[in-house]
């Protein structure tokens, strides 16, 4: 059965390629939500915090979704363990998929404190300032994280999503077809590729660039409603309208239909701010997070 989701919310979704929406974190820790994880101390002096323990639970939630208690998992897990830089990497992951980029820099920084060469903790603080568009701050740590695994294709991806965010589509563009060489087929790579031709005018490239995996019987809604979005702004409503259907009810179809030509009557400079404007604020959900 097709979702009957609103056009706006397949519009957002279809322009993802960092993550970010509002949090809802919860800063508080409830001891009763983590009760199963205390264990006694061999010296009778009452129940532990086991760190591992933490850290499975934390996860567990971050996967479903409850990004509240998963953060408050983890700065409990980091309070058990202030040395270890897994609970900060972890707290910083998951509010960036909480998208509360701006404390998960604060995490990732934590982390960076605690392991200076973790390429995990220079991407995530990467993404963070990519989701609040602040690209050239992402090159650094980008480029940390580049020096200890070089050919790193969500690394690669990040550069292409920081060289688009300045304006530099060409290099942009580069850096995907070089991630694509290493992980043909990738989802992620090719809707940011796609999108970086959109941001050029370059619509068939786009298509061409897209519809091979977004088509593919492995794709999913956001890679198809993606396509249709560039043949809506292509003036293809026809076969926008057919990509769209593939996923949404036909008031969600005509409701994106409007929106792709309200798009494609803004100047390209007004069009490509939307359009970055979409990427920074839009999350996949977290099994598909690109890292």
């Amino acid at each position: 059965m097709r979702s009957p989701l609103s056009g706006w919310f397949l519009f957002a979704a279809a322009l993802i390629a960092l993550g970010g929406c509002e949090t809802t974190e919860s800063t508080s820790f409830d001891p009763f939500r983590v009760d199963p994880l205390r264990t006694s101390r061999g010296d009778g002096g009452g129940p532990s915090l086991n760190l591992d323990a933490l850290m499975r639970v934390g996860a567990a939630a971050r996967a479903g979704g409850d990004y509240a208690n998963a953060v408050s998992v983890y700065r409990r897990a980091a309070e058990v363990a202030p040395r270890d830089a897994a609970p900060f990497l972890a707290l910083g992951d998951t509010l960036v998929d909480a998208g509360n980029a701006n404390e998960a820099i604060v995490a990732y920084n934590s982390a960076r404190e605690r392991d200076q060469h973790n390429p995990l903790a220079q991407r995530g603080i990467a993404k963070a300032f990519l989701m609040t568009n602040r690209a050239e701050l992402a090159l650094e740590p980008i480029s940390r994280a580049l020096a200890v695994t070089p050919n790193d294709p969500k690394l690669l991806m990040l550069i292409g999503v920081a060289d688009d965010l300045m304006g530099r589509h060409a290099e942009a563009q580069d850096r995907y077809r070089q991630a694509l060489a290493l992980t043909p087929g990738d989802p992620s790579l090719a809707v940011n590729l796609a999108l970086s031709f959109v941001l050029t005018g370059d619509y068939p490239a786009a298509i061409s660039a897209l519809r091979p995996v977004a088509m593919s019987p492995a794709a999913g809604a956001h890679e198809r409603q993606t396509l249709a979005l560039i043949y809506g702004l292509k003036g293809d409503q026809t076969e926008a309208a057919r990509v769209a259907r593939l996923d949404l009810d036909e008031a969600a179809v005509e409701h994106n239909l409007v929106l792709y030509e309200t798009l494609r009557r803004l100047s390209p400079d007004a069009r490509n701010r939307a359009i970055l404007a979409a990427r920074s604020e839009s999350r996949p959900s977290p099994a598909s997070q690109p890292g």
